[in-house]
C-alpha cells in the first residue's frame, strides 16, 4: 500500500487502548493519527495523559503518538473528520458505548470495537477472522438500518473464549455437542497490572461479573449463520456450553480446562491433526497480524504454560495441550490464549485487516 489508512483509537489511554497504539506503531497498512479518551484527558499530549499509568511494561510509548493531543472521544465530529476508521476501547456503560459507536458509524466512520456493548446486536458481525469471516456480509443490512454508505460497527468477541473456541472450530467435522469450559483469567483482563491489583496477590477470585454468560453464548453467535430474511445473525444450536470463570494472579494469558463431547468418534490423532491443519482467511490472505500457525498442539504434559507459550505467534496463536480421554466427557484438553493480543487489540486489528481486504474499510 502506498498510503496508510488513518486510524483513530478511542479509549486510547486505557490498557487495551495502550495495547492498540503499541501494536499499530509500525503497522504496514494503518497509522494512528488520532487518540481520544475522556474529557479528563482531552487537551493533554498522549504522553502526559498516560504518565504514571502506562501499563505496557518495558514497551515504550510509540514516538508517533507520544506528542498527539488527546481529543474528547465524545466529540464525534472532530474525531471522525480526521480518520478513515476507528478502534473503540472506551470504558463507559453499555448503553453509552452503543450510542457512541453508532454515532461514529452514522458519521460514515467504520468502528472496529473491543467492547461487548454491540456483540448481540443482530446485524453487527462478531468475528474471529480465522473462524467466521463470512459474517461480515451482514454489514449491508446494518448500513440499511443506520442509513449509512460506508459507516458500520463490527466487534471482536470476548477474550476468554479465544482459548477454546478455535479448537471447537477446528473440530466442527466431528460435531461437538457439549462443552464444559473452566477459565483461569489474567488480571490484565480487568484492565489492571499485578502491582495495581493487591486483591489478586496470592489469591484466586472465583467470579468475574458477566463473564460466564459471554463464555457460554458468544461462541454460538460465531458458529451461527446469516438469515437474510431476518437481516440478522442467528446463533447456532450446538454445542451447549457451560462455564466457570476465575481470576488468577497472572498478568497476561487466559488458560482454560475444557471438556467436550462429540456425535462422531474422533481419535486423538484425528483431533490433533485437525488442530494443526486448521487455518482460515487471514492465513490465505497473508494479513499482517495473522499468525502463520493459528493453533499449535503441545505434546509436553506440562504445557501450555503462560510463562512459555502466551506469546506464541506474537500472542496471536492459540496453544492446546493435555488432550486425553475423560471418564464423563469424550475428551478434555487445556488451552491458552493471549488476552490482550489475540483476545483484544490484536484480534481487533486482524479483524480490521480482513475488513480492509474485503473492501469494507477504505480511505475516505
Amino acid at each position: 500500500m502506498s498510503k496508510k489508512l488513518k486510524v483513530g483509537v478511542i479509549g486510547a489511554t486505557g490498557m487495551v487502548g495502550q495495547r492498540f497504539v503499541t501494536l499499530l506503531a509500525n503497522h504496514p497498512w494503518f497509522e494512528v493519527t488520532v487518540v481520544a479518551a475522556s474529557k479528563h484527558s482531552a487537551g493533554k499530549t498522549y504522553a502526559e495523559a498516560v504518565k504514571g499509568r502506562w501499563k505496557m511494561g518495558d514497551t515504550p510509548i510509540p514516538n508517533g503518538v507520544k506528542g498527539l493531543t488527546v481529543l474528547d472521544a465524545e466529540d464525534v465530529d472532530k474525531v471522525a473528520s480526521q480518520v478513515d476508521f476507528i478502534f473503540s476501547a472506551v470504558h463507559m456503560d453499555k448503553d453509552a458505548i452503543r450510542k457512541l459507536e453508532d454515532e461514529y458509524a452514522k458519521h460514515e466512520t467504520p468502528v472496529v470495537s473491543n467492547n461487548s456493548a454491540h456483540r448481540w446486536t443482530p446485524d453487527v458481525p462478531m468475528v474471529v477472522p480465522e473462524i467466521n469471516p463470512d459474517h461480515t456480509a451482514i454489514i449491508k443490512y446494518q448500513r440499511e438500518r443506520l442509513g449509512t454508505k460506508r459507516g458500520f460497527v463490527a466487534v471482536k468477541p470476548n477474550c476468554s473464549i479465544q482459548s477454546y473456541t478455535p479448537a471447537i472450530a477446528a473440530w466442527q467435522q466431528f460435531e461437538p455437542t457439549q462443552v464444559l469450559a473452566c477459565t483461569y483469567q489474567a488480571i490484565s483482563g480487568a484492565g489492571k497490572t499485578l502491582e495495581g491489583a493487591p486483591e489478586i496477590q496470592g489469591n484466586v477470585i472465583p467470579y468475574i461479573p458477566g463473564e460466564e454468560k459471554k463464555s457460554e453464548d458468544e461462541p454460538l453467535k460465531i458458529f451461527g449463520h446469516i438469515d437474510d430474511q431476518k437481516k440478522a445473525i442467528v446463533k447456532a444450536d450446538a454445542p451447549v456450553i457451560t462455564s466457570q470463570c476465575l481470576r488468577v494472579p497472572v498478568l497476561y494469558g487466559h488458560t482454560v480446562a475444557t471438556f467436550i463431547n462429540f456425535k462422531q468418534h474422533p481419535t486423538k490423532d484425528d483431533l490433533i491433526k485437525a488442530l494443526e491443519d486448521y487455518s482460515g482467511e487471514p492465513q490465505r490472505l497473508n494479513l499482517p497480524s495473522a499468525p502463520e500457525q493459528f493453533i499449535q498442539y503441545l505434546t509436553d504434559e506440562f504445557r501450555p504454560q503462560v510463562r512459555y507459550d502466551v506469546n506464541f505467534e506474537h500472542g496471536m496463536g492459540i496453544s492446546i495441550g493435555r488432550l486425553r480421554p475423560d471418564k464423563i466427557f469424550d475428551w478434555k484438553f487445556v488451552g491458552l490464549s493471549h488476552n490482550t493480543a489475540r483476545g483484544a487489540a490484536g484480534g481487533a486489528i486482524e479483524f480490521a485487516e480482513l475488513l480492509k481486504k474485503q473492501g469494507y474499510i477504505q480511505a475516505k
